[in-house]
């Protein structure tokens, strides 16, 4: 996949660069034998100090996850989950009957067709993105769609009807400019939802002006 012109990385962007001697030493072994394989880094919600971006690696098992920072000047690759979605890999998935397989190919023609800016994150975006294996056949369907502007609930609920008529189980958050909310609570009319910010979750009554 096309490494994507240099841009500020966003939460959920991989980035190549990372290598483990960059790591500090109290790094589990795992995370060092990760980025042996070139496994890239997702980039993570939290502030970062000028010139660095906050990090996490992935290794093999689920419980193995390193929180960690990279410096900017050593991405080598950045690759979005809209570029994911856009390179279309999934078609030729070895296991394409997998259920966040199924729902991805079910999902991808209405969410092109209503305008949406959306990508594929979580363990399947990993693996189409790296060719490292990361999804097996309980996998969720990880998605993000760009919200810069308010979306209402009565849109969401219509989206969640959509993704109940997908295979398997996907979760949608939805990427506002004061950070992320999932989907299905913004459909679900709460007067309060949870946003997930750089500075740490916050509990608020608009997602877009996180007040």
């Amino acid at each position: 996949m096309a490494s994507e012109a240099f841009a500020m990385p966003r939460p959920h962007d991989l980035l190549c660069g990372l290598t483990a001697q960059h790591l500090p030493a109290a790094a589990p072994a795992w995370a060092r034998a990760a980025l042996a394989r070139y496994a890239p880094v997702v980039v993570r919600r939290a502030v970062a100090e000028p010139g660095w971006v906050a990090v996490g690696i992935r290794g093999a098992a689920r419980e193995e996850r390193f929180a960690s920072w990279m410096r900017l000047s050593d991405v080598r690759r950045r690759v979005s989950p809209e570029a994911i979605a856009r390179a279309g890999r999934w078609v030729r998935h070895a296991q394409g009957q997998w259920p966040a397989l199924r729902a991805l190919s079910y999902l991808a023609a209405p969410l092109n067709a209503g305008g949406l800016h959306w990508g594929v994150t979580g363990s399947l975006g990993f693996e189409l993105a790296s060719g490292l294996p990361a999804v097996h056949p309980a996998s969720d369907l990880d998605l993000l769609i760009r919200a810069p502007q308010p979306l209402s609930r009565s849109w969401a609920q219509g989206l969640c009807t959509l993704l109940d008529g997908a295979p398997g189980t996907v979760d949608v958050q939805l990427e506002t400019p004061q950070g992320a909310l999932a989907l299905r609570e913004w459909a679900q009319g709460a007067p309060r939802v949870l946003l997930k910010t750089h500075t740490g979750p916050l509990l608020v009554n608009d997602p877009w002006m996180a007040t």
